[in-house]
């Protein structure tokens, strides 16, 4: 998946002779903080709240100092890319350019989680295991090879690191409900199992989750 596979078609870019009231006006239609300020086919920058209240909200936004320069992705970009620049900016929409650097279209937040839930990782049935061991250890090959000598399959993995620590954690998402015999298995081979969901658990608390999300965009 690519950042071209994601762009939104409902979000419209902000042109230089909006004012800062239109701006905030077309964020709140679009439940999002930042938009790109597009000049025919040309990104000159992401707009976000907080650059358009320190200025006079009845003039063009063209004429505003914006503090988002260069955030955008390429239109080939990875999915992985957009959610970290996603995620290091701060943004809740990211530009899309083309081999040329002209706008191509956006990407925001919602898209991306919205694709997530409908991956075969949180839409197939299963449960989740979340092991944590030394980052050394650390071996995938190992890890699915114990829980398909069960006659099990990992759907996903997400390994997560801590700063300043030589722990890592691995979630593994496999397709099967009960994964008595998949933990034993770990335990017998010395792995750390932090915590174990069955479906019907880690959906709940994963629809919660996102409907909070959800509603936290749309404020």
């Amino acid at each position: 998946m690519v950042a071209e596979n994601l762009i939104s078609s409902a979000v419209l870019p902000l042109r230089t002779s909006d004012t800062g009231k239109m701006a905030l006006a077309s964020m709140e239609t679009f439940n999002v903080r930042h938009l790109p300020i597009v000049n025919e086919r040309q990104l000159l920058g992401v707009i976000s709240e907080d650059d358009i209240l320190i200025h006079n909200t009845s003039e063009p936004i063209g004429s505003y100092q914006l503090s988002l320069l260069n955030a955008f992705v390429q239109h080939d970009d990875h999915l992985y890319e957009v959610m970290r620049l996603l995620a290091d900016r701060q943004l809740t929409v990211i530009p899309v350019v083309d081999d040329n650097g002209d706008y191509f279209g956006m990407v925001s937040l919602e898209d991306v989680l919205n694709y997530f839930a409908k991956t075969a990782a949180f839409s197939d049935s299963g449960s989740i295991v979340v092991l944590e061991f030394q980052q050394r250890s650390y071996s995938l090959a190992e890890i699915a090879r114990l829980v398909e000598a069960e006659g099990a399959t990992i759907l996903s993995t997400f390994v997560t690191s801590h700063p300043n620590s030589t722990l890592v954690e691995v979630t593994l998402k496999i397709n099967r409900q009960d994964i008595r015999n998949i933990l034993a298995a770990f335990d017998r081979f010395g792995y750390a199992i932090k915590a174990s969901f069955n479906e019907e658990e880690y959906l709940e608390s994963l629809q919660e989750r996102y409907d909070a999300l959800m509603n936290y965009l749309s404020v």
